[in-house]
């Protein structure tokens, strides 16, 4: 019985409240609009931890180090639409908290602040790309012909003769 109350005890206070519910990972959900755009995913240190495609279901490490929570970088791209790119940072879980009452000074200063389950993120990160404007350089040429009677005397002064492009 002495074992186990011990046991009972030890584990406790080895124990943090936010280690316990939240574990040191958390899945999160990346969607864009529109659907189907490719998601590059970097954490603090510039590692590529996914390259994939929207919807994307991924599970994130939540601490980056001691009292650290992870940060996580995802591009958006997709053709015809400018690049996007959102930054996801861990906030403080309220079960940090709960280790006033039941992790102890433990858990709050070193299983919590080790293992990154005093972090949270949210469920769900969505991108809203913006379709790309057409570079004006790369439009055609276009050719309007107008009477010189219908030009203004600044458009006649402007007016410079087409000269032959092929013979």
């Amino acid at each position: 019985m002495k074992q186990a109350l011990a046991a009972a005890a030890v584990a406790l206070a080895v124990s943090g409240c936010a280690s316990i519910f939240n574990g040191q990972v958390q899945t999160v959900t990346i969607q864009s609009v529109p659907d189907a755009a490719t998601i590059s995913v970097t954490n603090r240190a510039g590692e590529k931890v996914h390259t994939g495609s929207t919807p994307a279901t991924l599970s994130l490490k939540r601490g980056a180090g001691y009292f650290k929570p992870e940060t996580y970088t995802i591009t958006f791209t997709k053709p015809g639409f400018e690049s996007k790119q959102l930054v996801v940072t861990g906030t403080m879980s309220g079960w940090y908290i709960g280790n006033i009452l039941f992790g102890g000074l433990i858990g709050m200063l070193a299983v919590d602040p080790v293992t990154g389950g005093m972090y949270i993120f949210p469920e769900s990160v969505s991108g809203q790309l913006a379709a790309a404007s057409a570079p004006t350089a790369s439009l055609p040429a276009t050719l309007q012909v107008v009477s010189l009677d219908s030009l203004s005397p600044a458009q006649r002064l402007a007016a410079r003769p087409i000269e032959s492009i092929a013979r």
